[in-house]
């Protein structure tokens, strides 16, 4: 292995939100390029890494898929720890997914507390929106998270939904060594 890619940074970074709103497909569209239509659940957690360029600086985003069911409550507190940003992640087809953000966001500054946030609508390609834009922007902006909307299935905005992670990853890494 050469001596720049061992320094390569890592960055841990989480995508959260309920079951079946995309998050797994959003992680593939970004890291392998592709879509699929019918994908099995997540069981507790899967992740995948890709190496990006974040204003001139190349990070490696290490992407923590967190299952979005109930049933796996109980041990998600281990995988929101050491993230450096967190993505929310929503259905705009499905009401309940994007009530229960604040939740999920509760759930994740207890273990992870000041971790920055990005708000992502997903599903957008899809029609009969529950969850307008004029809705969801504004509950995020109060909460100081960056709002955008996204399709795994065409592929519209993923990289910038990534990128913008990897962005807040390495504000807070920076900020927490001007700090320590």
């Amino acid at each position: 292995m050469s001596e720049e890619k061992r320094q390569i940074p890592v960055y841990k970074v989480i995508v959260a939100g309920d079951g079946a709103v995309g998050k797994t497909s959003l992680i593939r569209r970004f890291c392998e390029g592709k879509f699929e239509a019918s994908r099995v659940m997540t069981i507790g957690v899967d992740f995948q890494t890709k190496t990006v360029n974040i204003q001139g600086k190349v990070i490696k985003l290490s992407i923590w898929d967190i299952a979005g069911q109930d049933r796996f409550g109980s041990f998600r507190d281990m995988f929101y720890r050491g993230a450096k940003s967190a993505a929310l992640v929503y259905d705009v087809t499905r009401l309940e997914s994007f009530e229960n953000l604040a939740i999920w966001r509760d759930d994740i500054l207890k273990v992870a507390p000041g971790v920055p946030m990005i708000l992502v609508a997903n599903k957008i390609d899809l029609p009969d929106h529950k969850i307008l834009r004029e809705r969801a922007e504004p509950w995020g902006k109060r909460l100081g998270m960056p709002f955008l909307e996204t399709s795994a299935f065409d592929g519209r905005n993923v990289d910038r939904f990534f990128g913008g992670l990897g962005y807040l990853a390495l504000r807070a890494e920076e900020a927490a060594r001007k700090q320590g």
